[in-house]
């Protein structure tokens, strides 16, 4: 894996300036924004390809119905579930995946959210993925923002704001985003969950996959010029090195 070639500052001291500019420009995002640690995973479950607003009159439903308690989730009807989460799309899909990680609670740990969370995180990681409906993304913010563990959730937007900086082809993939950002940055949970909410934010506002709106952008006095052109960008000198892989990201 090729390095960005900076002479003056390393990549952590860059990253480390980047979460600086957008703390100070967006202020703290209190992620996760939920009240326990069932509601972070379901929340997690539920943010599979629609918008947290369907997330979050999901998870008003849940509630609504006394879902959001564990015995009474994992004693509830498939159709149940389904209705309840009905806004936030592909519901039967994420109602199987919603039973089959209570169904693996109870098999695995008794039922125990803190026991389960307690394991070894790569354990925990590997049990996961082997979890039908949860992908990497989905189990690292389980790790990260359920169980305090340092693992960043290199979602499509951390991809495509690192993409149009240099660091990374536009098309990296999951594992070799996240391999980066753990390699350079210091293993906290909490630089973590804040990096990646601010990121979240800047693409939401600025970095969008059509049109970005650089102009204003905390990140946008060090954009690169084979990314998006702001009329404003400042020149550079050095060229960073990117890593090529397939795929694409996935908005």
């Amino acid at each position: 894996m090729m390095e960005p070639d900076r002479p003056d500052l390393s990549p952590r001291a860059e990253l480390l300036g980047y979460f600086s500019n957008l703390l100070g420009h967006f202020g703290p995002q209190h992620w996760w924004p939920a009240q326990t640690r069932l509601e972070v995973i379901l929340g997690a479950i539920l943010t599979q390809n629609t918008s947290w607003n369907n997330v979050f009159l999901a998870i008003g439903e849940l509630r609504h119905k006394d879902l959001l308690a564990k015995a009474r989730l994992m004693n509830a009807k498939a159709l149940e579930i389904e209705a309840a989460i009905r806004s936030s799309g592909f519901f039967r899909q994420k109602t199987r995946t919603i039973r089959g990680f209570m169904d693996w609670l109870q098999r695995n740990h008794s039922g125990s959210l803190r026991r389960a969370l307690a394991q070894p995180p790569l354990v925990l990681r590997r049990e996961l993925l082997a979890l039908r409906g949860i992908g990497p993304e989905t189990a690292d913010a389980i790790l990260l923002y359920a169980g305090d563990r340092p693992f960043f959730v290199a979602d499509a937007y951390t991809r495509r704001i690192l993409g149009r900086h240099g660091w990374l082809a536009e098309g990296a993939g999951y594992d070799e985003t996240q391999q980066f950002l753990h390699r350079h940055l210091p293993r906290d949970p909490v630089l973590f969950n804040e990096f990646h909410a601010l990121l979240v934010e800047t693409a939401k506002r600025h970095c969008h996959r059509v049109n970005p709106v650089c102009s204003g952008c905390p990140l946008e006095f060090d954009l690169l010029t084979h990314g998006v052109k702001p009329a404003a960008i400042r020149s550079r000198n050095n060229q960073r090195a990117t890593i090529v892989s397939p795929g694409s990201p996935v908005v």
